[in-house]
């Protein structure tokens, strides 16, 4: 029984890593099959979670995946340009979600190092894209500060618990802040060779790692209260 939850883990993983290898492709090469694929590999990498216990922090599951449900829905809106706010906000509750199930699940990290170095990061991009914002600067600022906030509570996680799990949401939180940025430049500053590329490759990977420590963390949790039963 302990091996099933592996199996399916490994088949879903390569899966989604196939299907994200063939939407970049199909983004880079201006195929419209890119459209199917974009959220069929988000709808992949989240259905890892189905295959995870029902026992085991089932409130922290729920909450991830609404949070993944949000970007799912960010990531179809986004296919079309005039949809871009709607992605925005999309994503911004996706990261909302993020916090609320970081902090249901190890409850708030204030760590001062961690918080200074996200938010002065956060702030120089910010100012440095500012002057091409245009009508976008009020939501790219509080897209800003929400998303920083989710990496600094992602992070926070690790600090308190070293386990690999955790370890997997510090890396994915900071994957997730590289992608946007990369969007962010692409969008507003300046375009660049090979963007699609390094954004869905970071987007992708950032959420695979939160899906498979989610599932991680439940399935441990299961084992767990087993043995002890």
């Amino acid at each position: 029984m302990v091996g099933e939850p592996k199996k399916w883990q490994r088949s879903i993983n390569l899966l989604s890593a196939v299907s994200a290898c063939i939407a970049i492709y199909l983004d880079f090469t201006g195929h419209n099959l890119y459209q199917l694929f974009k959220p069929l590999t988000t709808i992949l990498i989240v259905s890892l979670l189905f295959f995870a216990p029902k026992q085991g922090h089932p409130k922290f599951k729920l909450i991830m995946m609404g949070a993944f449900g949000f970007c799912l829905l960010g990531d179809i809106l986004l296919l079309n340009p005039a949809y871009f706010v709607f992605g925005l906000v999309a994503f911004l509750l996706a990261h909302v979600l993020f916090i609320l199930g970081f902090l249901q699940h190890k409850g708030f990290r204030f760590h001062w190092v961690s918080f200074v170095l996200l938010f002065a990061i956060g702030g120089a991009i910010f100012f440095w894209l500012k002057p091409s914002l245009g009508d976008f600067m009020l939501p790219v600022l509080v897209y800003v500060l929400v998303i920083t906030s989710m990496a600094w509570q992602g992070i926070g996680m690790y600090l308190r618990d070293k386990g690999k799990a955790y370890s997997w949401i510090a890396l994915a939180v900071i994957l997730f802040m590289l992608s946007d940025t990369l969007l962010a430049i692409n969008k507003f500053k300046a375009p660049f060779v090979y963007a699609s590329v390094l954004i869905l490759g970071t987007y992708w990977l950032s959420i695979g790692l939160l899906a498979n420590a989610t599932f991680k963390i439940v399935w441990d949790s299961k084992v767990n209260s087993g043995n002890q039963a």
